[in-house]
């Protein structure tokens, strides 16, 4: 696997579309936009697609997949994309040969390959990206990392479009390979964040200030993206504003976990985080933004683990 260089190279302008305009995907249209793409876009949410009106063409998705030549599905998941390209009246039924799919979510890669085999017998390419880098900031900014499975050829082919979202590109791999490193990053990324609350909270019973414990952690080895960003920028400032739900963090370890059940992989600190999350969520905080999880996270953690099998 090899990084993709990126290119100031100012391409065609194309016509793409994006469909769900969130925390995400507002940020990656307007990239593209700024970029002089004629960009389509769609959002189920009448608010998301009135902050367009001004700037892009608002476009139900079957007139999109005829129109565009590539399209990026923002959406919560796979299964979202599902719903619009299986049956008769799908987007897939009158969309332009050769249309490329960039499914953005965090998914299951089985679901990701059943996906590209029912594009692939229209005429349409599929391709898994996982986003990292900087969450809603990195898609705002166009600095995101993307890890994209499915056809070489095609990626390249689009790479100019994808410059225009991204900092940094990664083909890693055919269909599902995308969603594979995804899954596999995002247990990292969340675990990391239990493991700092956790070390926070030990450091705290000690006497030791939370500003000062994130300070000097960010000049040594135990430094990460949780640590330099999350806990300055919505922790210790009290925003509470990281722009990700509990709900998220709780489905993308979950799939995670039930790959490592397939594969016969342990897993076990991904499972540690997923029963954690669990408990937040059983305790109402599913639609609260993830960075809320440490002030609760003593009572998440005691809960959690006296409902841990081994302390049963």
């Amino acid at each position: 696997m090899k990084k993709a260089k990126t290119s100031s190279k100012k391409p065609a302008p194309k016509k793409v579309g994006v469909i769900g305009l969130g925390n995400m995907g507002r940020g990656i249209a307007g990239n593209l936009i700024k970029a002089g793409h004629q960009v389509h876009v769609w959002d189920i949410d009448e608010a998301a697609r009135k902050r367009f009106a001004n700037r892009a063409s608002i476009t139900e998705p079957s007139d999109m997949a005829a129109k565009c030549a590539a399209i990026f599905f923002v959406v919560p998941g796979s299964a979202d994309i599902d719903a619009m390209t299986k049956g008769k009246g799908s987007m897939l039924a009158g969309a332009r040969k050769g249309l490329v799919l960039y499914d953005m979510t965090t998914s299951d890669p089985i679901y990701s390959k059943k996906l590209a085999r029912r594009a692939k017998n229209k005429g349409v390419h599929y391709m898994d990206a996982g986003m990292t880098g900087g969450g809603a900031k990195g898609a705002d900014r166009g600095t995101m990392t993307l890890m994209i499975g499915g056809d070489r050829a095609v990626f390249r082919r689009t790479k100019p479009i994808l410059n225009h979202i991204a900092g940094a590109l990664f083909h890693v791999g055919p269909s599902g390979a995308g969603h594979t490193m995804k899954l596999g990053n995002n247990m990292v990324t969340h675990t990391n964040f239990m493991t700092a609350c956790e070390a926070a909270y030990l450091a705290g019973r000690a006497g030791i200030e939370l500003a000062d414990l994130i300070q000097v952690i960010n000049m040594g080895n135990a430094r990460s993206y949780i640590t330099e960003h999350r806990f300055p920028d919505h922790i210790l400032s009290e925003t509470w504003d990281a722009r990700s739900r509990v709900y998220n963090l709780h489905k993308d370890v979950g799939m995670a976990v039930h790959m490592a059940d397939r594969l016969d992989a342990e897993v076990s600190l991904g499972r540690t985080t997923h029963a954690y999350l669990a408990e937040a969520i059983g305790r109402g905080m599913a639609d609260t933004d993830f960075a809320r999880i440490y002030p609760e996270f003593e009572k998440i953690a005691k809960a959690a683990n006296k409902k841990r099998p081994s302390n049963s």
